[in-house]
C-alpha cells in the first residue's frame, strides 16, 4: 500500500489512485505549479521545434527559387504569402474542430496511454515518408510549415487536454462504482 505522502495515493475521497498521462504524469489533477511548468515547458519547446522547422521550410523553399525564371519568383512567392495565411487559419481550425470532438468523447487513462505507444510505434515509419515527401514539396514548404505552425500553436493553447477530461470522468466513474 502507498503511504500518503505518495503520488500513488488514492485522492482524498476517492479510493482508487489518480492515473498518470503523458507528459502530465499525475500533475493534471490539482493543476498546481508542476502542471503549468510541463504546460509551459512543451510550449517553449514547440517554438524551438517550429523555429527549426521553419527555418529548414524557408531554406528549402529558397533552394526551389533558385531554379525558378526571375519572372516567376516575384508572383510565386506572393502565392506562398496567400497559401501560407490560408495554410494556418486552416491548420488552427482544422486542431480547434478535433479539439472539440475529442472533448464530447474523450479517452480514458489506458485509451490515452494505448494511443501514445501506438503513437510512438508508427513514428519512425512516418519520418522515412517524410523525408521522401519533404523534397517532393518543396515549392509549397512555406505554406506546409503555417498549416504545422496553426495545428500546434492550437493544440498547446487549449485550457484542458482531451486526456485530462477523460481522466476526470474516469475517477469520478470510479468514485462513484465504490
Amino acid at each position: 500500500m502507498a503511504s500518503q505522502a505518495s503520488s500513488e495515493a488514492p485522492a482524498p475521497g476517492f479510493s482508487v489512485p489518480i492515473p498518470a498521462l503523458p507528459k502530465l504524469g499525475r500533475t493534471w489533477y490539482e493543476r498546481g505549479a508542476s502542471y503549468w511548468l510541463r504546460r509551459s515547458g512543451t510550449a517553449f519547446s514547440m517554438v524551438f521545434l517550429l523555429a527549426m522547422f521553419c527555418v529548414f521550410a524557408l531554406g528549402l523553399y529558397a533552394g526551389f527559387l533558385d531554379v525558378l525564371p526571375s519572372s516567376l519568383r516575384i508572383p510565386w512567392d506572393g502565392v506562398q504569402v496567400v497559401a501560407s495565411v490560408v495554410a494556418l487559419v486552416w491548420g488552427w481550425i482544422a486542431q480547434r474542430r478535433s479539439h472539440r470532438e475529442a472533448l464530447l468523447d474523450p479517452p480514458a487513462p489506458g485509451q490515452t496511454l494505448q494511443a501514445k505507444r501506438d503513437h510512438n510505434r508508427r513514428v519512425p515509419g512516418l519520418i522515412a515518408v517524410g523525408r521522401a515527401l519533404v523534397v517532393l514539396a518543396a515549392p509549397v514548404m512555406p505554406a506546409c510549415a503555417a498549416w504545422i505552425v496553426g495545428w500546434l500553436v492550437a493544440y498547446t493553447t487549449v485550457r484542458e487536454y482531451p486526456s485530462e477530461v477523460g481522466a476526470r470522468r474516469w475517477l469520478e466513474e470510479h468514485r462513484a462504482a465504490r
